[in-house]
């Protein structure tokens, strides 16, 4: 696929600034709402209070509102980038063991892995996250190391880490997972240990980074798979279009079709209370409220984000 000429979209008729303000003015209204991740003990006791939200530009530049360098756990978010390494490592051969389609169920749902034989729906999903996971373990020679460094380069933090209490809480309360995993590997759709499989799944979960790190991360795929941050290419200009068509039909699970209908960008969110978004060519975005609808994913990030296209008119439609 050859790379389009890149319609400049004028940034400078937006009043970015004015418009966080306002969107942060409207959620504050609304501290409170939803309900926090109290399955993982960690998530349990974030307070209510906190909202965060920040935008990254292709060319680099960074507007930000509120908590947006308070860090918090990433959770699912990291299922773009784990994703993102596995396609390096094996290119298209990864959908062999892992569907590209919307799955209509809860991000931790087991139904459909009997049904397909062990070949989950989408990546994005826990099931299929595992086997990203899988695929990560098997094609670098140390994994967790190699996603850590990936996400240094890709938000320009080089002290991104893992959060032990969250790891450990993960660990602790991951029952569902630990069936999943061993689900999976009974068809032969898992090639390491389930526990090292694993193990390496809720270090990428456990990841502790702020609004402006993880605006940044997603960076390359806005910028048409180049890393302005790091000034390098990551993948394919094609490939960053897959990586958004996933986001767009995934990466918000069994509420994919309501967040394209009222967002209309890219994203993926995480139970952590973060979304992040991309507006292709033109910035990638991240919220964070801790405060969860009942899909899993933050009620006030995805308003925010809500208001944000609408304010500016940015949308993939």
């Amino acid at each position: 696929m050859h790379e389009p000429i890149q319609s400049q979209f004028d940034l400078g008729s937006l009043d970015l600034p004015d418009i966080l303000g306002t969107i942060h003015e409207e959620v504050r209204a609304r501290l409170g709402e939803g309900e926090v991740a109290g399955y993982i003990d960690s998530l349990a006791m974030v307070p209510l209070d906190r909202f965060g939200m920040a935008v990254v530009t292709v060319d680099g530049e960074v507007f930000e509102v509120g908590e947006s360098r308070q860090r918090f756990s990433i959770q699912s978010i990291s299922k773009v980038h784990t994703l993102t390494l596995a396609l390096d490592a094996v290119g298209d051969d990864l959908w062999q063991r892992v569907d590209r389609e919307p799955s209509g169920d809860p991000f931790n749902s087991l139904i459909q892995l009997e049904y397909e034989k062990g070949i989950p729906r989408n990546p994005f999903m826990n099931a299929g996250a595992l086997v990203v996971a899988d695929v990560v373990l098997s094609n670098y020679d140390d994994a967790a190391q190699a996603l850590l460094e990936f996400m240094r380069r890709r938000s320009g933090n080089p002290a991104v880490g893992s959060d032990i209490v969250v790891a450990r809480s993960e660990r602790e309360s991951g029952y569902r997972n630990v069936a999943m995993a061993n689900f999976i590997k009974s068809y032969g759709n898992l090639e390491n240990d389930v526990e090292a499989v694993l193990d390496f799944y809720w270090l990428q979960c456990s990841l502790s980074m702020d609004c402006v790190d993880l605006a940044r991360s997603v960076q390359y795929l806005a910028k048409r798979g180049h890393c302005g941050v790091a000034g390098e290419r990551v993948v394919s200009y094609e490939l960053s279009t897959r990586i958004n068509a996933l986001m767009m039909t995934a990466g918000t699970y069994d509420a994919a079709g309501d967040f394209a209908f009222y967002v209309g960008l890219p994203a993926k969110s995480g139970v952590g209370g973060g979304i992040v978004a991309v507006v292709p060519h033109v910035m990638s975005l991240c919220t964070w409220y801790p405060g969860l609808d009942d899909k899993g994913n933050s009620l006030l990030g995805r308003y925010a984000l809500h208001r944000f296209a609408q304010m500016t008119g940015l949308s993939v439609f």
